[in-house]
């Protein structure tokens, strides 16, 4: 019994320590990294987050139901592949052809109305974003210097679009085991702001790509600047309602009243996710609106002229999209950490839609193998 007690004694002071550690180094996101992870028995976040951080309205207009092609509900997936989305815990499967929603498919009790956390496919949204300001005129040009907007990076050579083609030379560092990383202090903790000043420029700006959510931080914060709107307020009035959206969505914020975590956390569902994938389809023009110039949606989808880090030309990303050439197709899309997808096939007239909680973590040509399984499947549903 005496070394029970003297047991539950340590465990009571190395707590103590813990805690007070956390306070002293400013680490208390620490807190509530664990308490969502760890202690709910996973080694990272759920996708249903909405209700974990503080979050603001994207708010929709008029809704834009989707029209229902003539093979709507007859069409029916050969059950390997089934087996292969229900493998990765797939909750959303959706297909858009030529405009009209040609095969829809929901898990685990989830429906066209359920909203998931997008994850990183939120860069893709920034990405729009930042080409609408730059149409407006709030953002002169991809040319133009992020310190125009951030003080902090005055005389850096850091400019717009190397932030857009995650080349920044920035020392963030992408690691989302780490509960004391950039991505756990990021998505936990509740001051961006000041988390930001903590990094720098250390490399040659536009020179090598990187893919660090701190880049998409980034522009959140000069779109904020920039529109002098909130980016959800800027997101409801540019996107969100010109597009259709029959759902409001729901951006994730540091702290209540806060900054939208613009490297993730855009909370739809898989039927108004389609349309953001169906307004690149059509070139950034939605009806008779062109939401984004010609010129940026193509930059956006074409390989930016940077280099991997092992000097050989940069082949997988635009601005905040990825691109891949693919059974003869060229194909790009938007992708969160858990199998998130928003898929454009443009020779086929084709979005597609997977949501889910799992992905494959193998790489295949620097894309993820589930990437793959999807597409396979929604190109087979309609030779």
């Amino acid at each position: 019994m005496k070394r029970f007690f003297t047991f539950l004694k340590w465990i009571f002071i190395i707590c103590i320590l813990f805690v007070g550690h956390a306070y002293i180094t400013g680490n208390t996101h620490i807190f509530k990294t664990l308490g969502s992870t760890v202690m709910k028995g996973r080694l990272g976040p759920s996708v249903d987050t909405r209700k974990v951080f503080s979050s603001r309205k994207v708010s929709n207009g008029k809704p834009q139901p989707w029209m229902e092609d003539s093979l709507f509900g007859k069409l029916k997936m050969p059950e390997s592949e089934v087996k292969e989305l229900e493998k990765y815990q797939t909750l959303s499967f959706l297909v858009v052809k030529h405009g009209k929603l040609i095969y829809e498919e929901y898990w685990a009790g989830y429906s066209a109305a359920s909203a998931t956390n997008s994850w990183s496919m939120a860069k893709s949204i920034i990405s729009i974003l930042t080409g609408c300001a730059i149409k407006e005129g709030k953002i002169k040009s991809v040319d133009q210097n992020v310190g125009d907007f951030l003080p902090e990076y005055k005389n850096t050579g850091l400019k717009i679009k190397h932030l857009l083609t995650m080349s920044s030379g920035i020392n963030f560092k992408e690691q989302y085991i780490n509960p004391y990383g950039y991505a756990a202090k990021a998505l936990y903790g509740t001051d961006l702001v000041k988390l930001h000043k903590k990094y720098r420029v250390n490399n040659i700006p536009g020179k090598h790509f990187s893919y660090l959510s701190g880049n998409s931080q980034l522009l959140a914060f000069v779109l904020l600047k920039a529109t002098g709107k909130t980016v959800s307020e800027y997101a409801s009035e540019k996107l969100w309602k010109k597009i259709g959206a029959e759902h409001p969505a729901y951006w994730s914020l540091d702290k209540q009243g806060g900054n939208e975590k613009g490297f993730c956390c855009f909370h739809s569902n898989a039927r108004d996710f389609a349309k953001v994938g169906q307004l690149m389809l059509q070139k950034g023009i939605w009806g008779t609106d062109t939401i984004i110039p010609y010129w940026y949606y193509k930059k956006s989808i074409s390989l930016a002229p940077t280099l991997q880090k092992d000097g050989k030309p940069n082949d997988l990303y635009g601005y905040q999209w990825w691109i891949v050439k693919y059974k003869g197709l060229d194909i790009f899309y938007a992708r969160g950490i858990d199998g998130q997808y928003i898929i454009d096939i443009p020779a086929k007239d084709m979005v597609i839609v997977r949501l889910g909680r799992k992905r494959n973590e193998t790489k295949v040509n620097g894309h993820p193998k589930d990437f793959y399984i999807y597409t396979d499947a929604a190109l087979a549903l309609v030779k």
